[in-house]
């Protein structure tokens, strides 16, 4: 059985945090798919999931991340606009077009609230996306800076 730590975080993650505060700790673990949907959907996932919920809402992609499953989560309207009304197939679809577009606005809207709300969750303390997307971005900044410095090789890595 794993230990914990008291943030909820199992000793080698909080190992692997303490020794490099900067850089994200993700093990292998990934969910699978029906988890992912499930998460994708708003639920939780377990706990040895968490580094990959932090990676998931802070990697460089994590914009287009939050719209895929906002497309997820909007899919099941989007069918049901499509399917059900006794209309023609015309009018169902620009309602679904429409209605994503501005499914995904909203999304949009409030996408930072939302990955913080899912770090969170996974058992993270509010804050942490935000401090690990700086923390990223400063480091990329250092990292092209440091490209042109006389005698480096550029990278960090």
């Amino acid at each position: 059985m794993t230990q914990l730590t008291s943030d909820g975080n199992d000793l080698e993650t909080a190992r692997c945090l303490l020794a490099t505060p900067t850089v994200c700790c993700v093990s292998a673990a990934r969910p699978n798919p029906a988890q992912w949907v499930w998460y994708a959907l708003g639920g939780g996932l377990p706990r040895h999931l968490s580094g990959w919920v932090l990676e998931d809402t802070t990697r460089r992609s994590w914009v287009l991340r939050h719209l895929a499953r906002a497309l997820v989560q909007l899919s099941p309207v989007v069918v049901l606009c499509l399917l059900v009304p006794p209309v023609p197939m015309e009018f169902r679809v620009s309602a679904a077009i429409g209605g994503t577009l501005i499914g995904l606005l909203f999304s949009l809207a409030y996408m930072t609230e939302t990955t913080e709300h899912r770090a969170v969750k996974a058992g993270h303390p509010p804050g942490t996306t935000a401090r690990v997307r700086a923390e990223r971005v400063e480091r990329e900044r250092l990292e092209k800076r440091a490209r042109y410095r006389d005698g480096g090789s550029g990278s960090f890595d």
